[in-house]
């Protein structure tokens, strides 16, 4: 019985053997791929946590030097995270941040190209759009009105264009097209909430221009059988807009 079950056992080694001469490689190749996927998953979280810390260490120096109102000091710790850590969101939010304190210390060249690279070379699509609707004013403000609608051109991200359109329309008026901002204004107040309190700033710009939003044409003196001539003495293309924004 002994000599049977070692006949056994001999049968079951040659069979793992063959086994692994046929397979062992493959196995051997596969265990190495699986281990070193998982070493390099664990060193890029760990590079990852890394360059977050030291990029919110610089950061939170930049922030210092802003809310001390360095604007020196804050352009040099800009620099910095853009050297080091450009593709962190540190890098961007500092670029706001730093055009800020920029910008009220009267550096206004070093503010717009703060902007651009965080409108540019940033990760964050949310705050590349913040960036270009900071940018554009800055733009207008220098009667670079041109420049700055291609600045809003290029803002697209999602749930901005509210915002967006009523910058185009602060850029158009300011270049003295006042029936394109008219038409931006409008855009931008049919597309706020009603519970955002700015839609009420965008009611004042068009109120201003003379043209309130949702505002109906005045009733004609003739009572109800002269509606339909003052109706139609209205055009189509002054109408539709108005239409527009009040829905």
């Amino acid at each position: 019985m002994a000599t049977s079950l070692d006949l056994q056992e001999q049968e079951q080694l040659d069979a793992v053997k063959a086994f692994w001469n046929k397979h062992g490689n493959l196995i051997t190749w596969a265990l190495v791929l699986v281990l070193g996927a998982f070493a390099a998953w664990n060193g890029w979280q760990w590079y990852q946590r890394d360059q977050g810390a030291k990029a919110g260490a610089l950061f939170d120096e930049l922030e210092r030097a802003a809310t001390a109102g360095d604007a020196e000091k804050a352009g040099r710790a800009l620099a910095d995270l853009r050297d080091r850590h450009p593709r962190t969101a540190y890098a961007q939010q500092g670029a706001l941040l730093a055009a800020k304190v920029q910008f009220e210390k009267g550096r206004a060249d070093d503010a717009r190209a703060s902007l651009t690279w965080a409108a540019e070379q940033g990760k964050e699509p949310a705050l590349g759009t913040v960036a270009r609707l900071r940018l554009a004013a800055l733009q207008a403000e220098a009667k670079q009105y041109d420049e700055a609608l291609k600045t809003l051109d290029a803002a697209k991200a999602e749930g901005f264009e509210a915002l967006v359109a009523d910058r185009r329309g602060d850029v158009l008026m300011l270049q003295g097209r006042k029936d394109d901002a008219r038409a931006a204004w409008q855009a931008a107040w049919a597309a706020m909430p009603e519970q955002v309190e700015y839609r009420r700033l965008v009611e004042a710009k068009l109120t201003a221009i003379g043209a309130p939003p949702g505002a109906a044409p005045a009733p004609a003196s003739g009572g109800a059988t002269a509606a339909p001539a003052a109706s139609a003495s209205v055009p189509a293309s002054s109408a539709a807009p108005a239409a527009a924004a009040s829905k």
